[in-house]
């Protein structure tokens, strides 16, 4: 019997940093300033770092290392990314038994871009991960657990959300969900199904927003909406503005800490995670809110999307937690 079980990408990433990448500020750029190489020539890197990602993986790090039994579920290539990637997890002690390998499509990998002084960009291929199928899934095994926890999906592994939302229900299995775009893009029918039957929804402002319709500026009525929509907990992260949670019976709200960013990449994920095994070890919010803020923080010091993430028992900052009732109509 597992604890949890992690569902979604699996990734290689590859950091490459140098002061040798240019960048130029044009509109061409989504952002508006873009990075620029010299074509036909080498560029010289000054630290190359490798390491796994992908939501699912990254959060499975977290749970396994809050001491919980934590198995992944997902698909690799069969190549030497698949492999390191089932490696890492192992040395982390997470079942990988779940793992489907697939010949057809290789391991999702990322390449991110670093340089000092300003932001990170990412190169995506989006491989064997997005092209899990409902008949990869070993549904028998899985319905040994507690808990799902379902990260972003995108590709056909977008499609198997309302499966597993189903599933989990069927057999009495609580679900965490942290939604990509792809999942909050499904018909609003299907969408409304795996709100109202899901235990801890995870948005930003801006998905909080899509999800509702209504301007993220508007918090209030945001929460009014999302807790009409599930009768689990919603929690809609604002960044280095911190978190704000509700219930549906009280809105509890914290800062974020501040913290040296090193990479950003995989925040999202240990927060989450790091909320979700709160809630699993002390059924609390308040104590969830500050081990997710906590989890995330560390993370943020350190190159890579499973390192700094807190082990069982490190102590760590705990930040306020305000709580008030919510406003009934």
């Amino acid at each position: 019997m597992y604890d949890i079980i992690s569902f979604g990408s699996a990734t290689q990433d590859i950091y490459l940093s140098s002061k040798n990448f240019l960048t130029e500020q044009s509109e061409k750029f989504i952002t508006g300033e873009g990075v620029c190489l010299n074509l036909g020539s080498k560029t010289e890197m000054e630290n190359a770092f490798f390491s796994s990602g992908g939501g699912g993986t990254n959060a499975a790090a977290t749970f396994t290392k809050q001491g919980l039994k934590t198995a992944y579920c997902g698909q690799v290539g069969k190549d030497c990314f698949g492999d390191l990637i089932k490696r890492e997890l192992k040395k982390l002690k997470i079942d990988t038994d779940l793992i489907k390998e697939t010949a057809e499509k290789p391991t999702n990998t990322s390449v991110i871009l670093a340089f000092p002084g300003k932001d990170r960009t990412i190169l995506v291929y989006r491989g064997a991960s997005d092209f899990l199928e409902k008949k990869d899934i070993p549904w028998k095994k899985i319905k040994k657990t507690k808990w799902f926890y379902l990260a972003p999906f995108s590709g056909k592994l977008a499609d198997l959300t309302q499966d597993f939302i189903s599933y989990a229900k069927e057999n009495n299995i609580k679900v965490a969900i942290n939604p990509g775009y792809k999942q909050l893009s499904l018909p609003q029918e299907s969408l409304e199904k795996i709100l109202k039957n899901i235990d801890i929804l995870f948005l930003n402002q801006e998905e909080a927003s899509l999800v509702t319709k209504i301007p993220y500026e508007n918090e209030k009525e945001i929460f009014k909406k999302l807790d009409e929509m599930t009768s689990g907990i919603c929690v809609m992260t604002k960044g280095k503005e911190g978190v704000i949670v509700s219930d549906g019976e009280y809105i509890y709200a914290a800062e974020s800490l501040a913290t040296e960013e090193i990479d950003l990449t995989g925040s999202g994920d240990s927060f989450a995670a790091g909320f979700v095994a709160g809630i699993i070890k002390e059924n609390d919010i308040t104590f969830a809110m500050q081990l997710g803020t906590a989890n995330s923080s560390f993370n943020l010091k350190k190159m890579g999307a499973k390192e700094g993430i807190l082990n069982k028992g490190q102590s760590f900052p705990k930040v306020k937690v305000s709580r008030q009732k919510v406003e009934k109509t």
